[in-house]
Protein backbone atom coordinates (compact mmCIF):
# COMPACT_ATOMS: atom_id res chain seq x y z
CA UNK A 1 0.00 0.00 0.00
CA UNK A 2 3.18 2.38 -0.04
CA UNK A 3 2.20 3.05 -3.51
CA UNK A 4 -1.27 4.70 -2.38
CA UNK A 5 0.91 7.02 0.00
CA UNK A 6 3.37 8.07 -2.98
CA UNK A 7 1.01 8.99 -5.48
CA UNK A 8 -1.16 10.79 -2.53
CA UNK A 9 1.96 12.40 -1.41
CA UNK A 10 2.53 13.83 -5.55
CA UNK A 11 -1.24 14.72 -5.95
CA UNK A 12 -0.72 16.91 -2.80
CA UNK A 13 1.93 18.37 -4.14
CA UNK A 14 0.62 19.13 -7.44
CA UNK A 15 -2.02 20.68 -6.53
CA UNK A 16 0.04 22.81 -3.92
CA UNK A 17 2.44 23.64 -6.58
CA UNK A 18 0.15 24.80 -8.85
CA UNK A 19 -1.63 27.12 -6.13
CA UNK A 20 1.78 28.00 -5.42
CA UNK A 21 3.16 28.92 -8.67
CA UNK A 22 0.79 31.98 -9.62
CA UNK A 23 2.49 33.76 -6.16
CA UNK A 24 6.06 32.37 -5.95
CA UNK A 25 6.88 29.89 -9.25
CA UNK A 26 10.38 29.06 -7.46
CA UNK A 27 8.57 27.60 -4.47
CA UNK A 28 6.70 25.84 -6.69
CA UNK A 29 9.88 24.36 -8.17
CA UNK A 30 11.59 23.90 -5.42
CA UNK A 31 8.64 22.13 -3.70
CA UNK A 32 8.36 19.76 -6.62
CA UNK A 33 11.80 19.29 -6.65
CA UNK A 34 11.95 18.46 -2.70
CA UNK A 35 8.92 16.09 -3.02
CA UNK A 36 10.92 13.87 -5.91
CA UNK A 37 13.95 13.76 -3.75
CA UNK A 38 11.22 12.46 -0.92
CA UNK A 39 9.55 9.73 -3.24
CA UNK A 40 13.46 8.65 -4.21
CA UNK A 41 14.64 8.27 -0.94
CA UNK A 42 10.71 6.24 0.35
CA UNK A 43 11.86 3.77 -2.86
CA UNK A 44 15.87 3.56 -1.70
CA UNK A 45 14.48 0.37 0.56
CA UNK A 46 11.85 -1.28 -2.34
CA UNK A 47 15.68 -0.42 -4.78
CA UNK A 48 17.92 -2.48 -2.76
CA UNK A 49 15.55 -5.13 -2.58
CA UNK A 50 15.08 -6.10 -6.12
CA UNK A 51 19.28 -5.23 -6.41
CA UNK A 52 19.82 -8.11 -3.88
CA UNK A 53 17.45 -10.39 -5.18
CA UNK A 54 18.62 -9.97 -8.50
CA UNK A 55 22.57 -10.65 -7.56
CA UNK A 56 21.38 -13.66 -5.52
CA UNK A 57 19.56 -15.31 -8.84
CA UNK A 58 23.16 -13.96 -10.61
CA UNK A 59 24.41 -16.50 -7.63
CA UNK A 60 22.22 -19.68 -8.32
CA UNK A 61 22.66 -19.28 -12.21
CA UNK A 62 26.58 -18.81 -11.95
CA UNK A 63 26.76 -15.66 -13.64
CA UNK A 64 29.82 -13.60 -13.61
CA UNK A 65 28.53 -11.17 -10.80
CA UNK A 66 30.86 -8.35 -13.35
CA UNK A 67 28.02 -8.37 -16.02
CA UNK A 68 24.97 -8.29 -13.67
CA UNK A 69 26.57 -4.88 -11.76
CA UNK A 70 27.59 -3.67 -14.75
CA UNK A 71 23.58 -4.10 -16.00
CA UNK A 72 22.79 -2.35 -12.56
CA UNK A 73 24.87 0.64 -13.14
CA UNK A 74 23.26 0.88 -16.20
CA UNK A 75 19.75 0.36 -15.12
CA UNK A 76 20.53 3.14 -12.24
CA UNK A 77 21.94 6.00 -14.91
CA UNK A 78 18.99 5.45 -17.17
CA UNK A 79 16.93 6.34 -13.86
CA UNK A 80 18.75 8.62 -12.69
CA UNK A 81 18.91 10.48 -16.31
CA UNK A 82 15.10 10.46 -16.84
CA UNK A 83 15.14 11.76 -12.95
CA UNK A 84 17.21 14.91 -13.70
CA UNK A 85 15.54 15.19 -17.13
CA UNK A 86 11.93 15.40 -15.52
CA UNK A 87 13.20 18.11 -12.83
CA UNK A 88 15.04 20.26 -15.80
CA UNK A 89 11.58 19.62 -17.97
CA UNK A 90 9.27 20.85 -14.40
CA UNK A 91 11.78 23.62 -14.68
CA UNK A 92 10.87 24.48 -18.04
CA UNK A 93 14.75 23.51 -19.35
CA UNK A 94 13.66 21.26 -22.28
CA UNK A 95 17.42 21.83 -23.86
CA UNK A 96 18.78 20.94 -20.67
CA UNK A 97 16.61 18.22 -20.29
CA UNK A 98 16.94 16.54 -23.77
CA UNK A 99 21.17 17.30 -22.85
CA UNK A 100 20.44 15.30 -19.90
CA UNK A 101 19.02 12.31 -22.15
CA UNK A 102 21.65 12.47 -24.09
CA UNK A 103 24.63 12.51 -21.43
CA UNK A 104 22.87 9.09 -19.65
CA UNK A 105 22.31 7.45 -23.55
CA UNK A 106 26.02 7.66 -23.73
CA UNK A 107 27.16 6.85 -20.30
CA UNK A 108 25.11 3.51 -21.03
CA UNK A 109 26.48 2.72 -23.66
CA UNK A 110 30.25 3.40 -22.19
CA UNK A 111 28.98 0.95 -19.42
CA UNK A 112 27.42 -1.82 -22.31
CA UNK A 113 30.67 -1.91 -24.16
CA UNK A 114 32.10 -4.74 -21.98
CA UNK A 115 28.80 -6.77 -22.41
CA UNK A 116 28.62 -5.84 -25.63
CA UNK A 117 32.34 -7.33 -26.61
CA UNK A 118 31.59 -10.58 -24.49
CA UNK A 119 28.72 -11.15 -26.90
CA UNK A 120 30.22 -10.46 -29.78
CA UNK A 121 33.63 -12.87 -28.60
CA UNK A 122 31.10 -15.80 -27.54
CA UNK A 123 29.54 -15.51 -30.91
CA UNK A 124 32.82 -15.34 -32.69
CA UNK A 125 33.81 -18.42 -30.75
CA UNK A 126 31.10 -20.35 -31.49
CA UNK A 127 31.11 -19.72 -35.47
CA UNK A 128 32.86 -22.44 -37.16
CA UNK A 129 36.85 -21.33 -39.06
Amino acid sequence: MEIIQIVGLGLITTFLALIVKEQKPIFAFLLTVFVGVIIFIFLIDQIHMIITMLQRIAINANINMVYVQTILKIIGIAYIAEFGAQIAKDAGQGAIASKIELAGKVFILVMAIPIITAIIETVIGLLPY
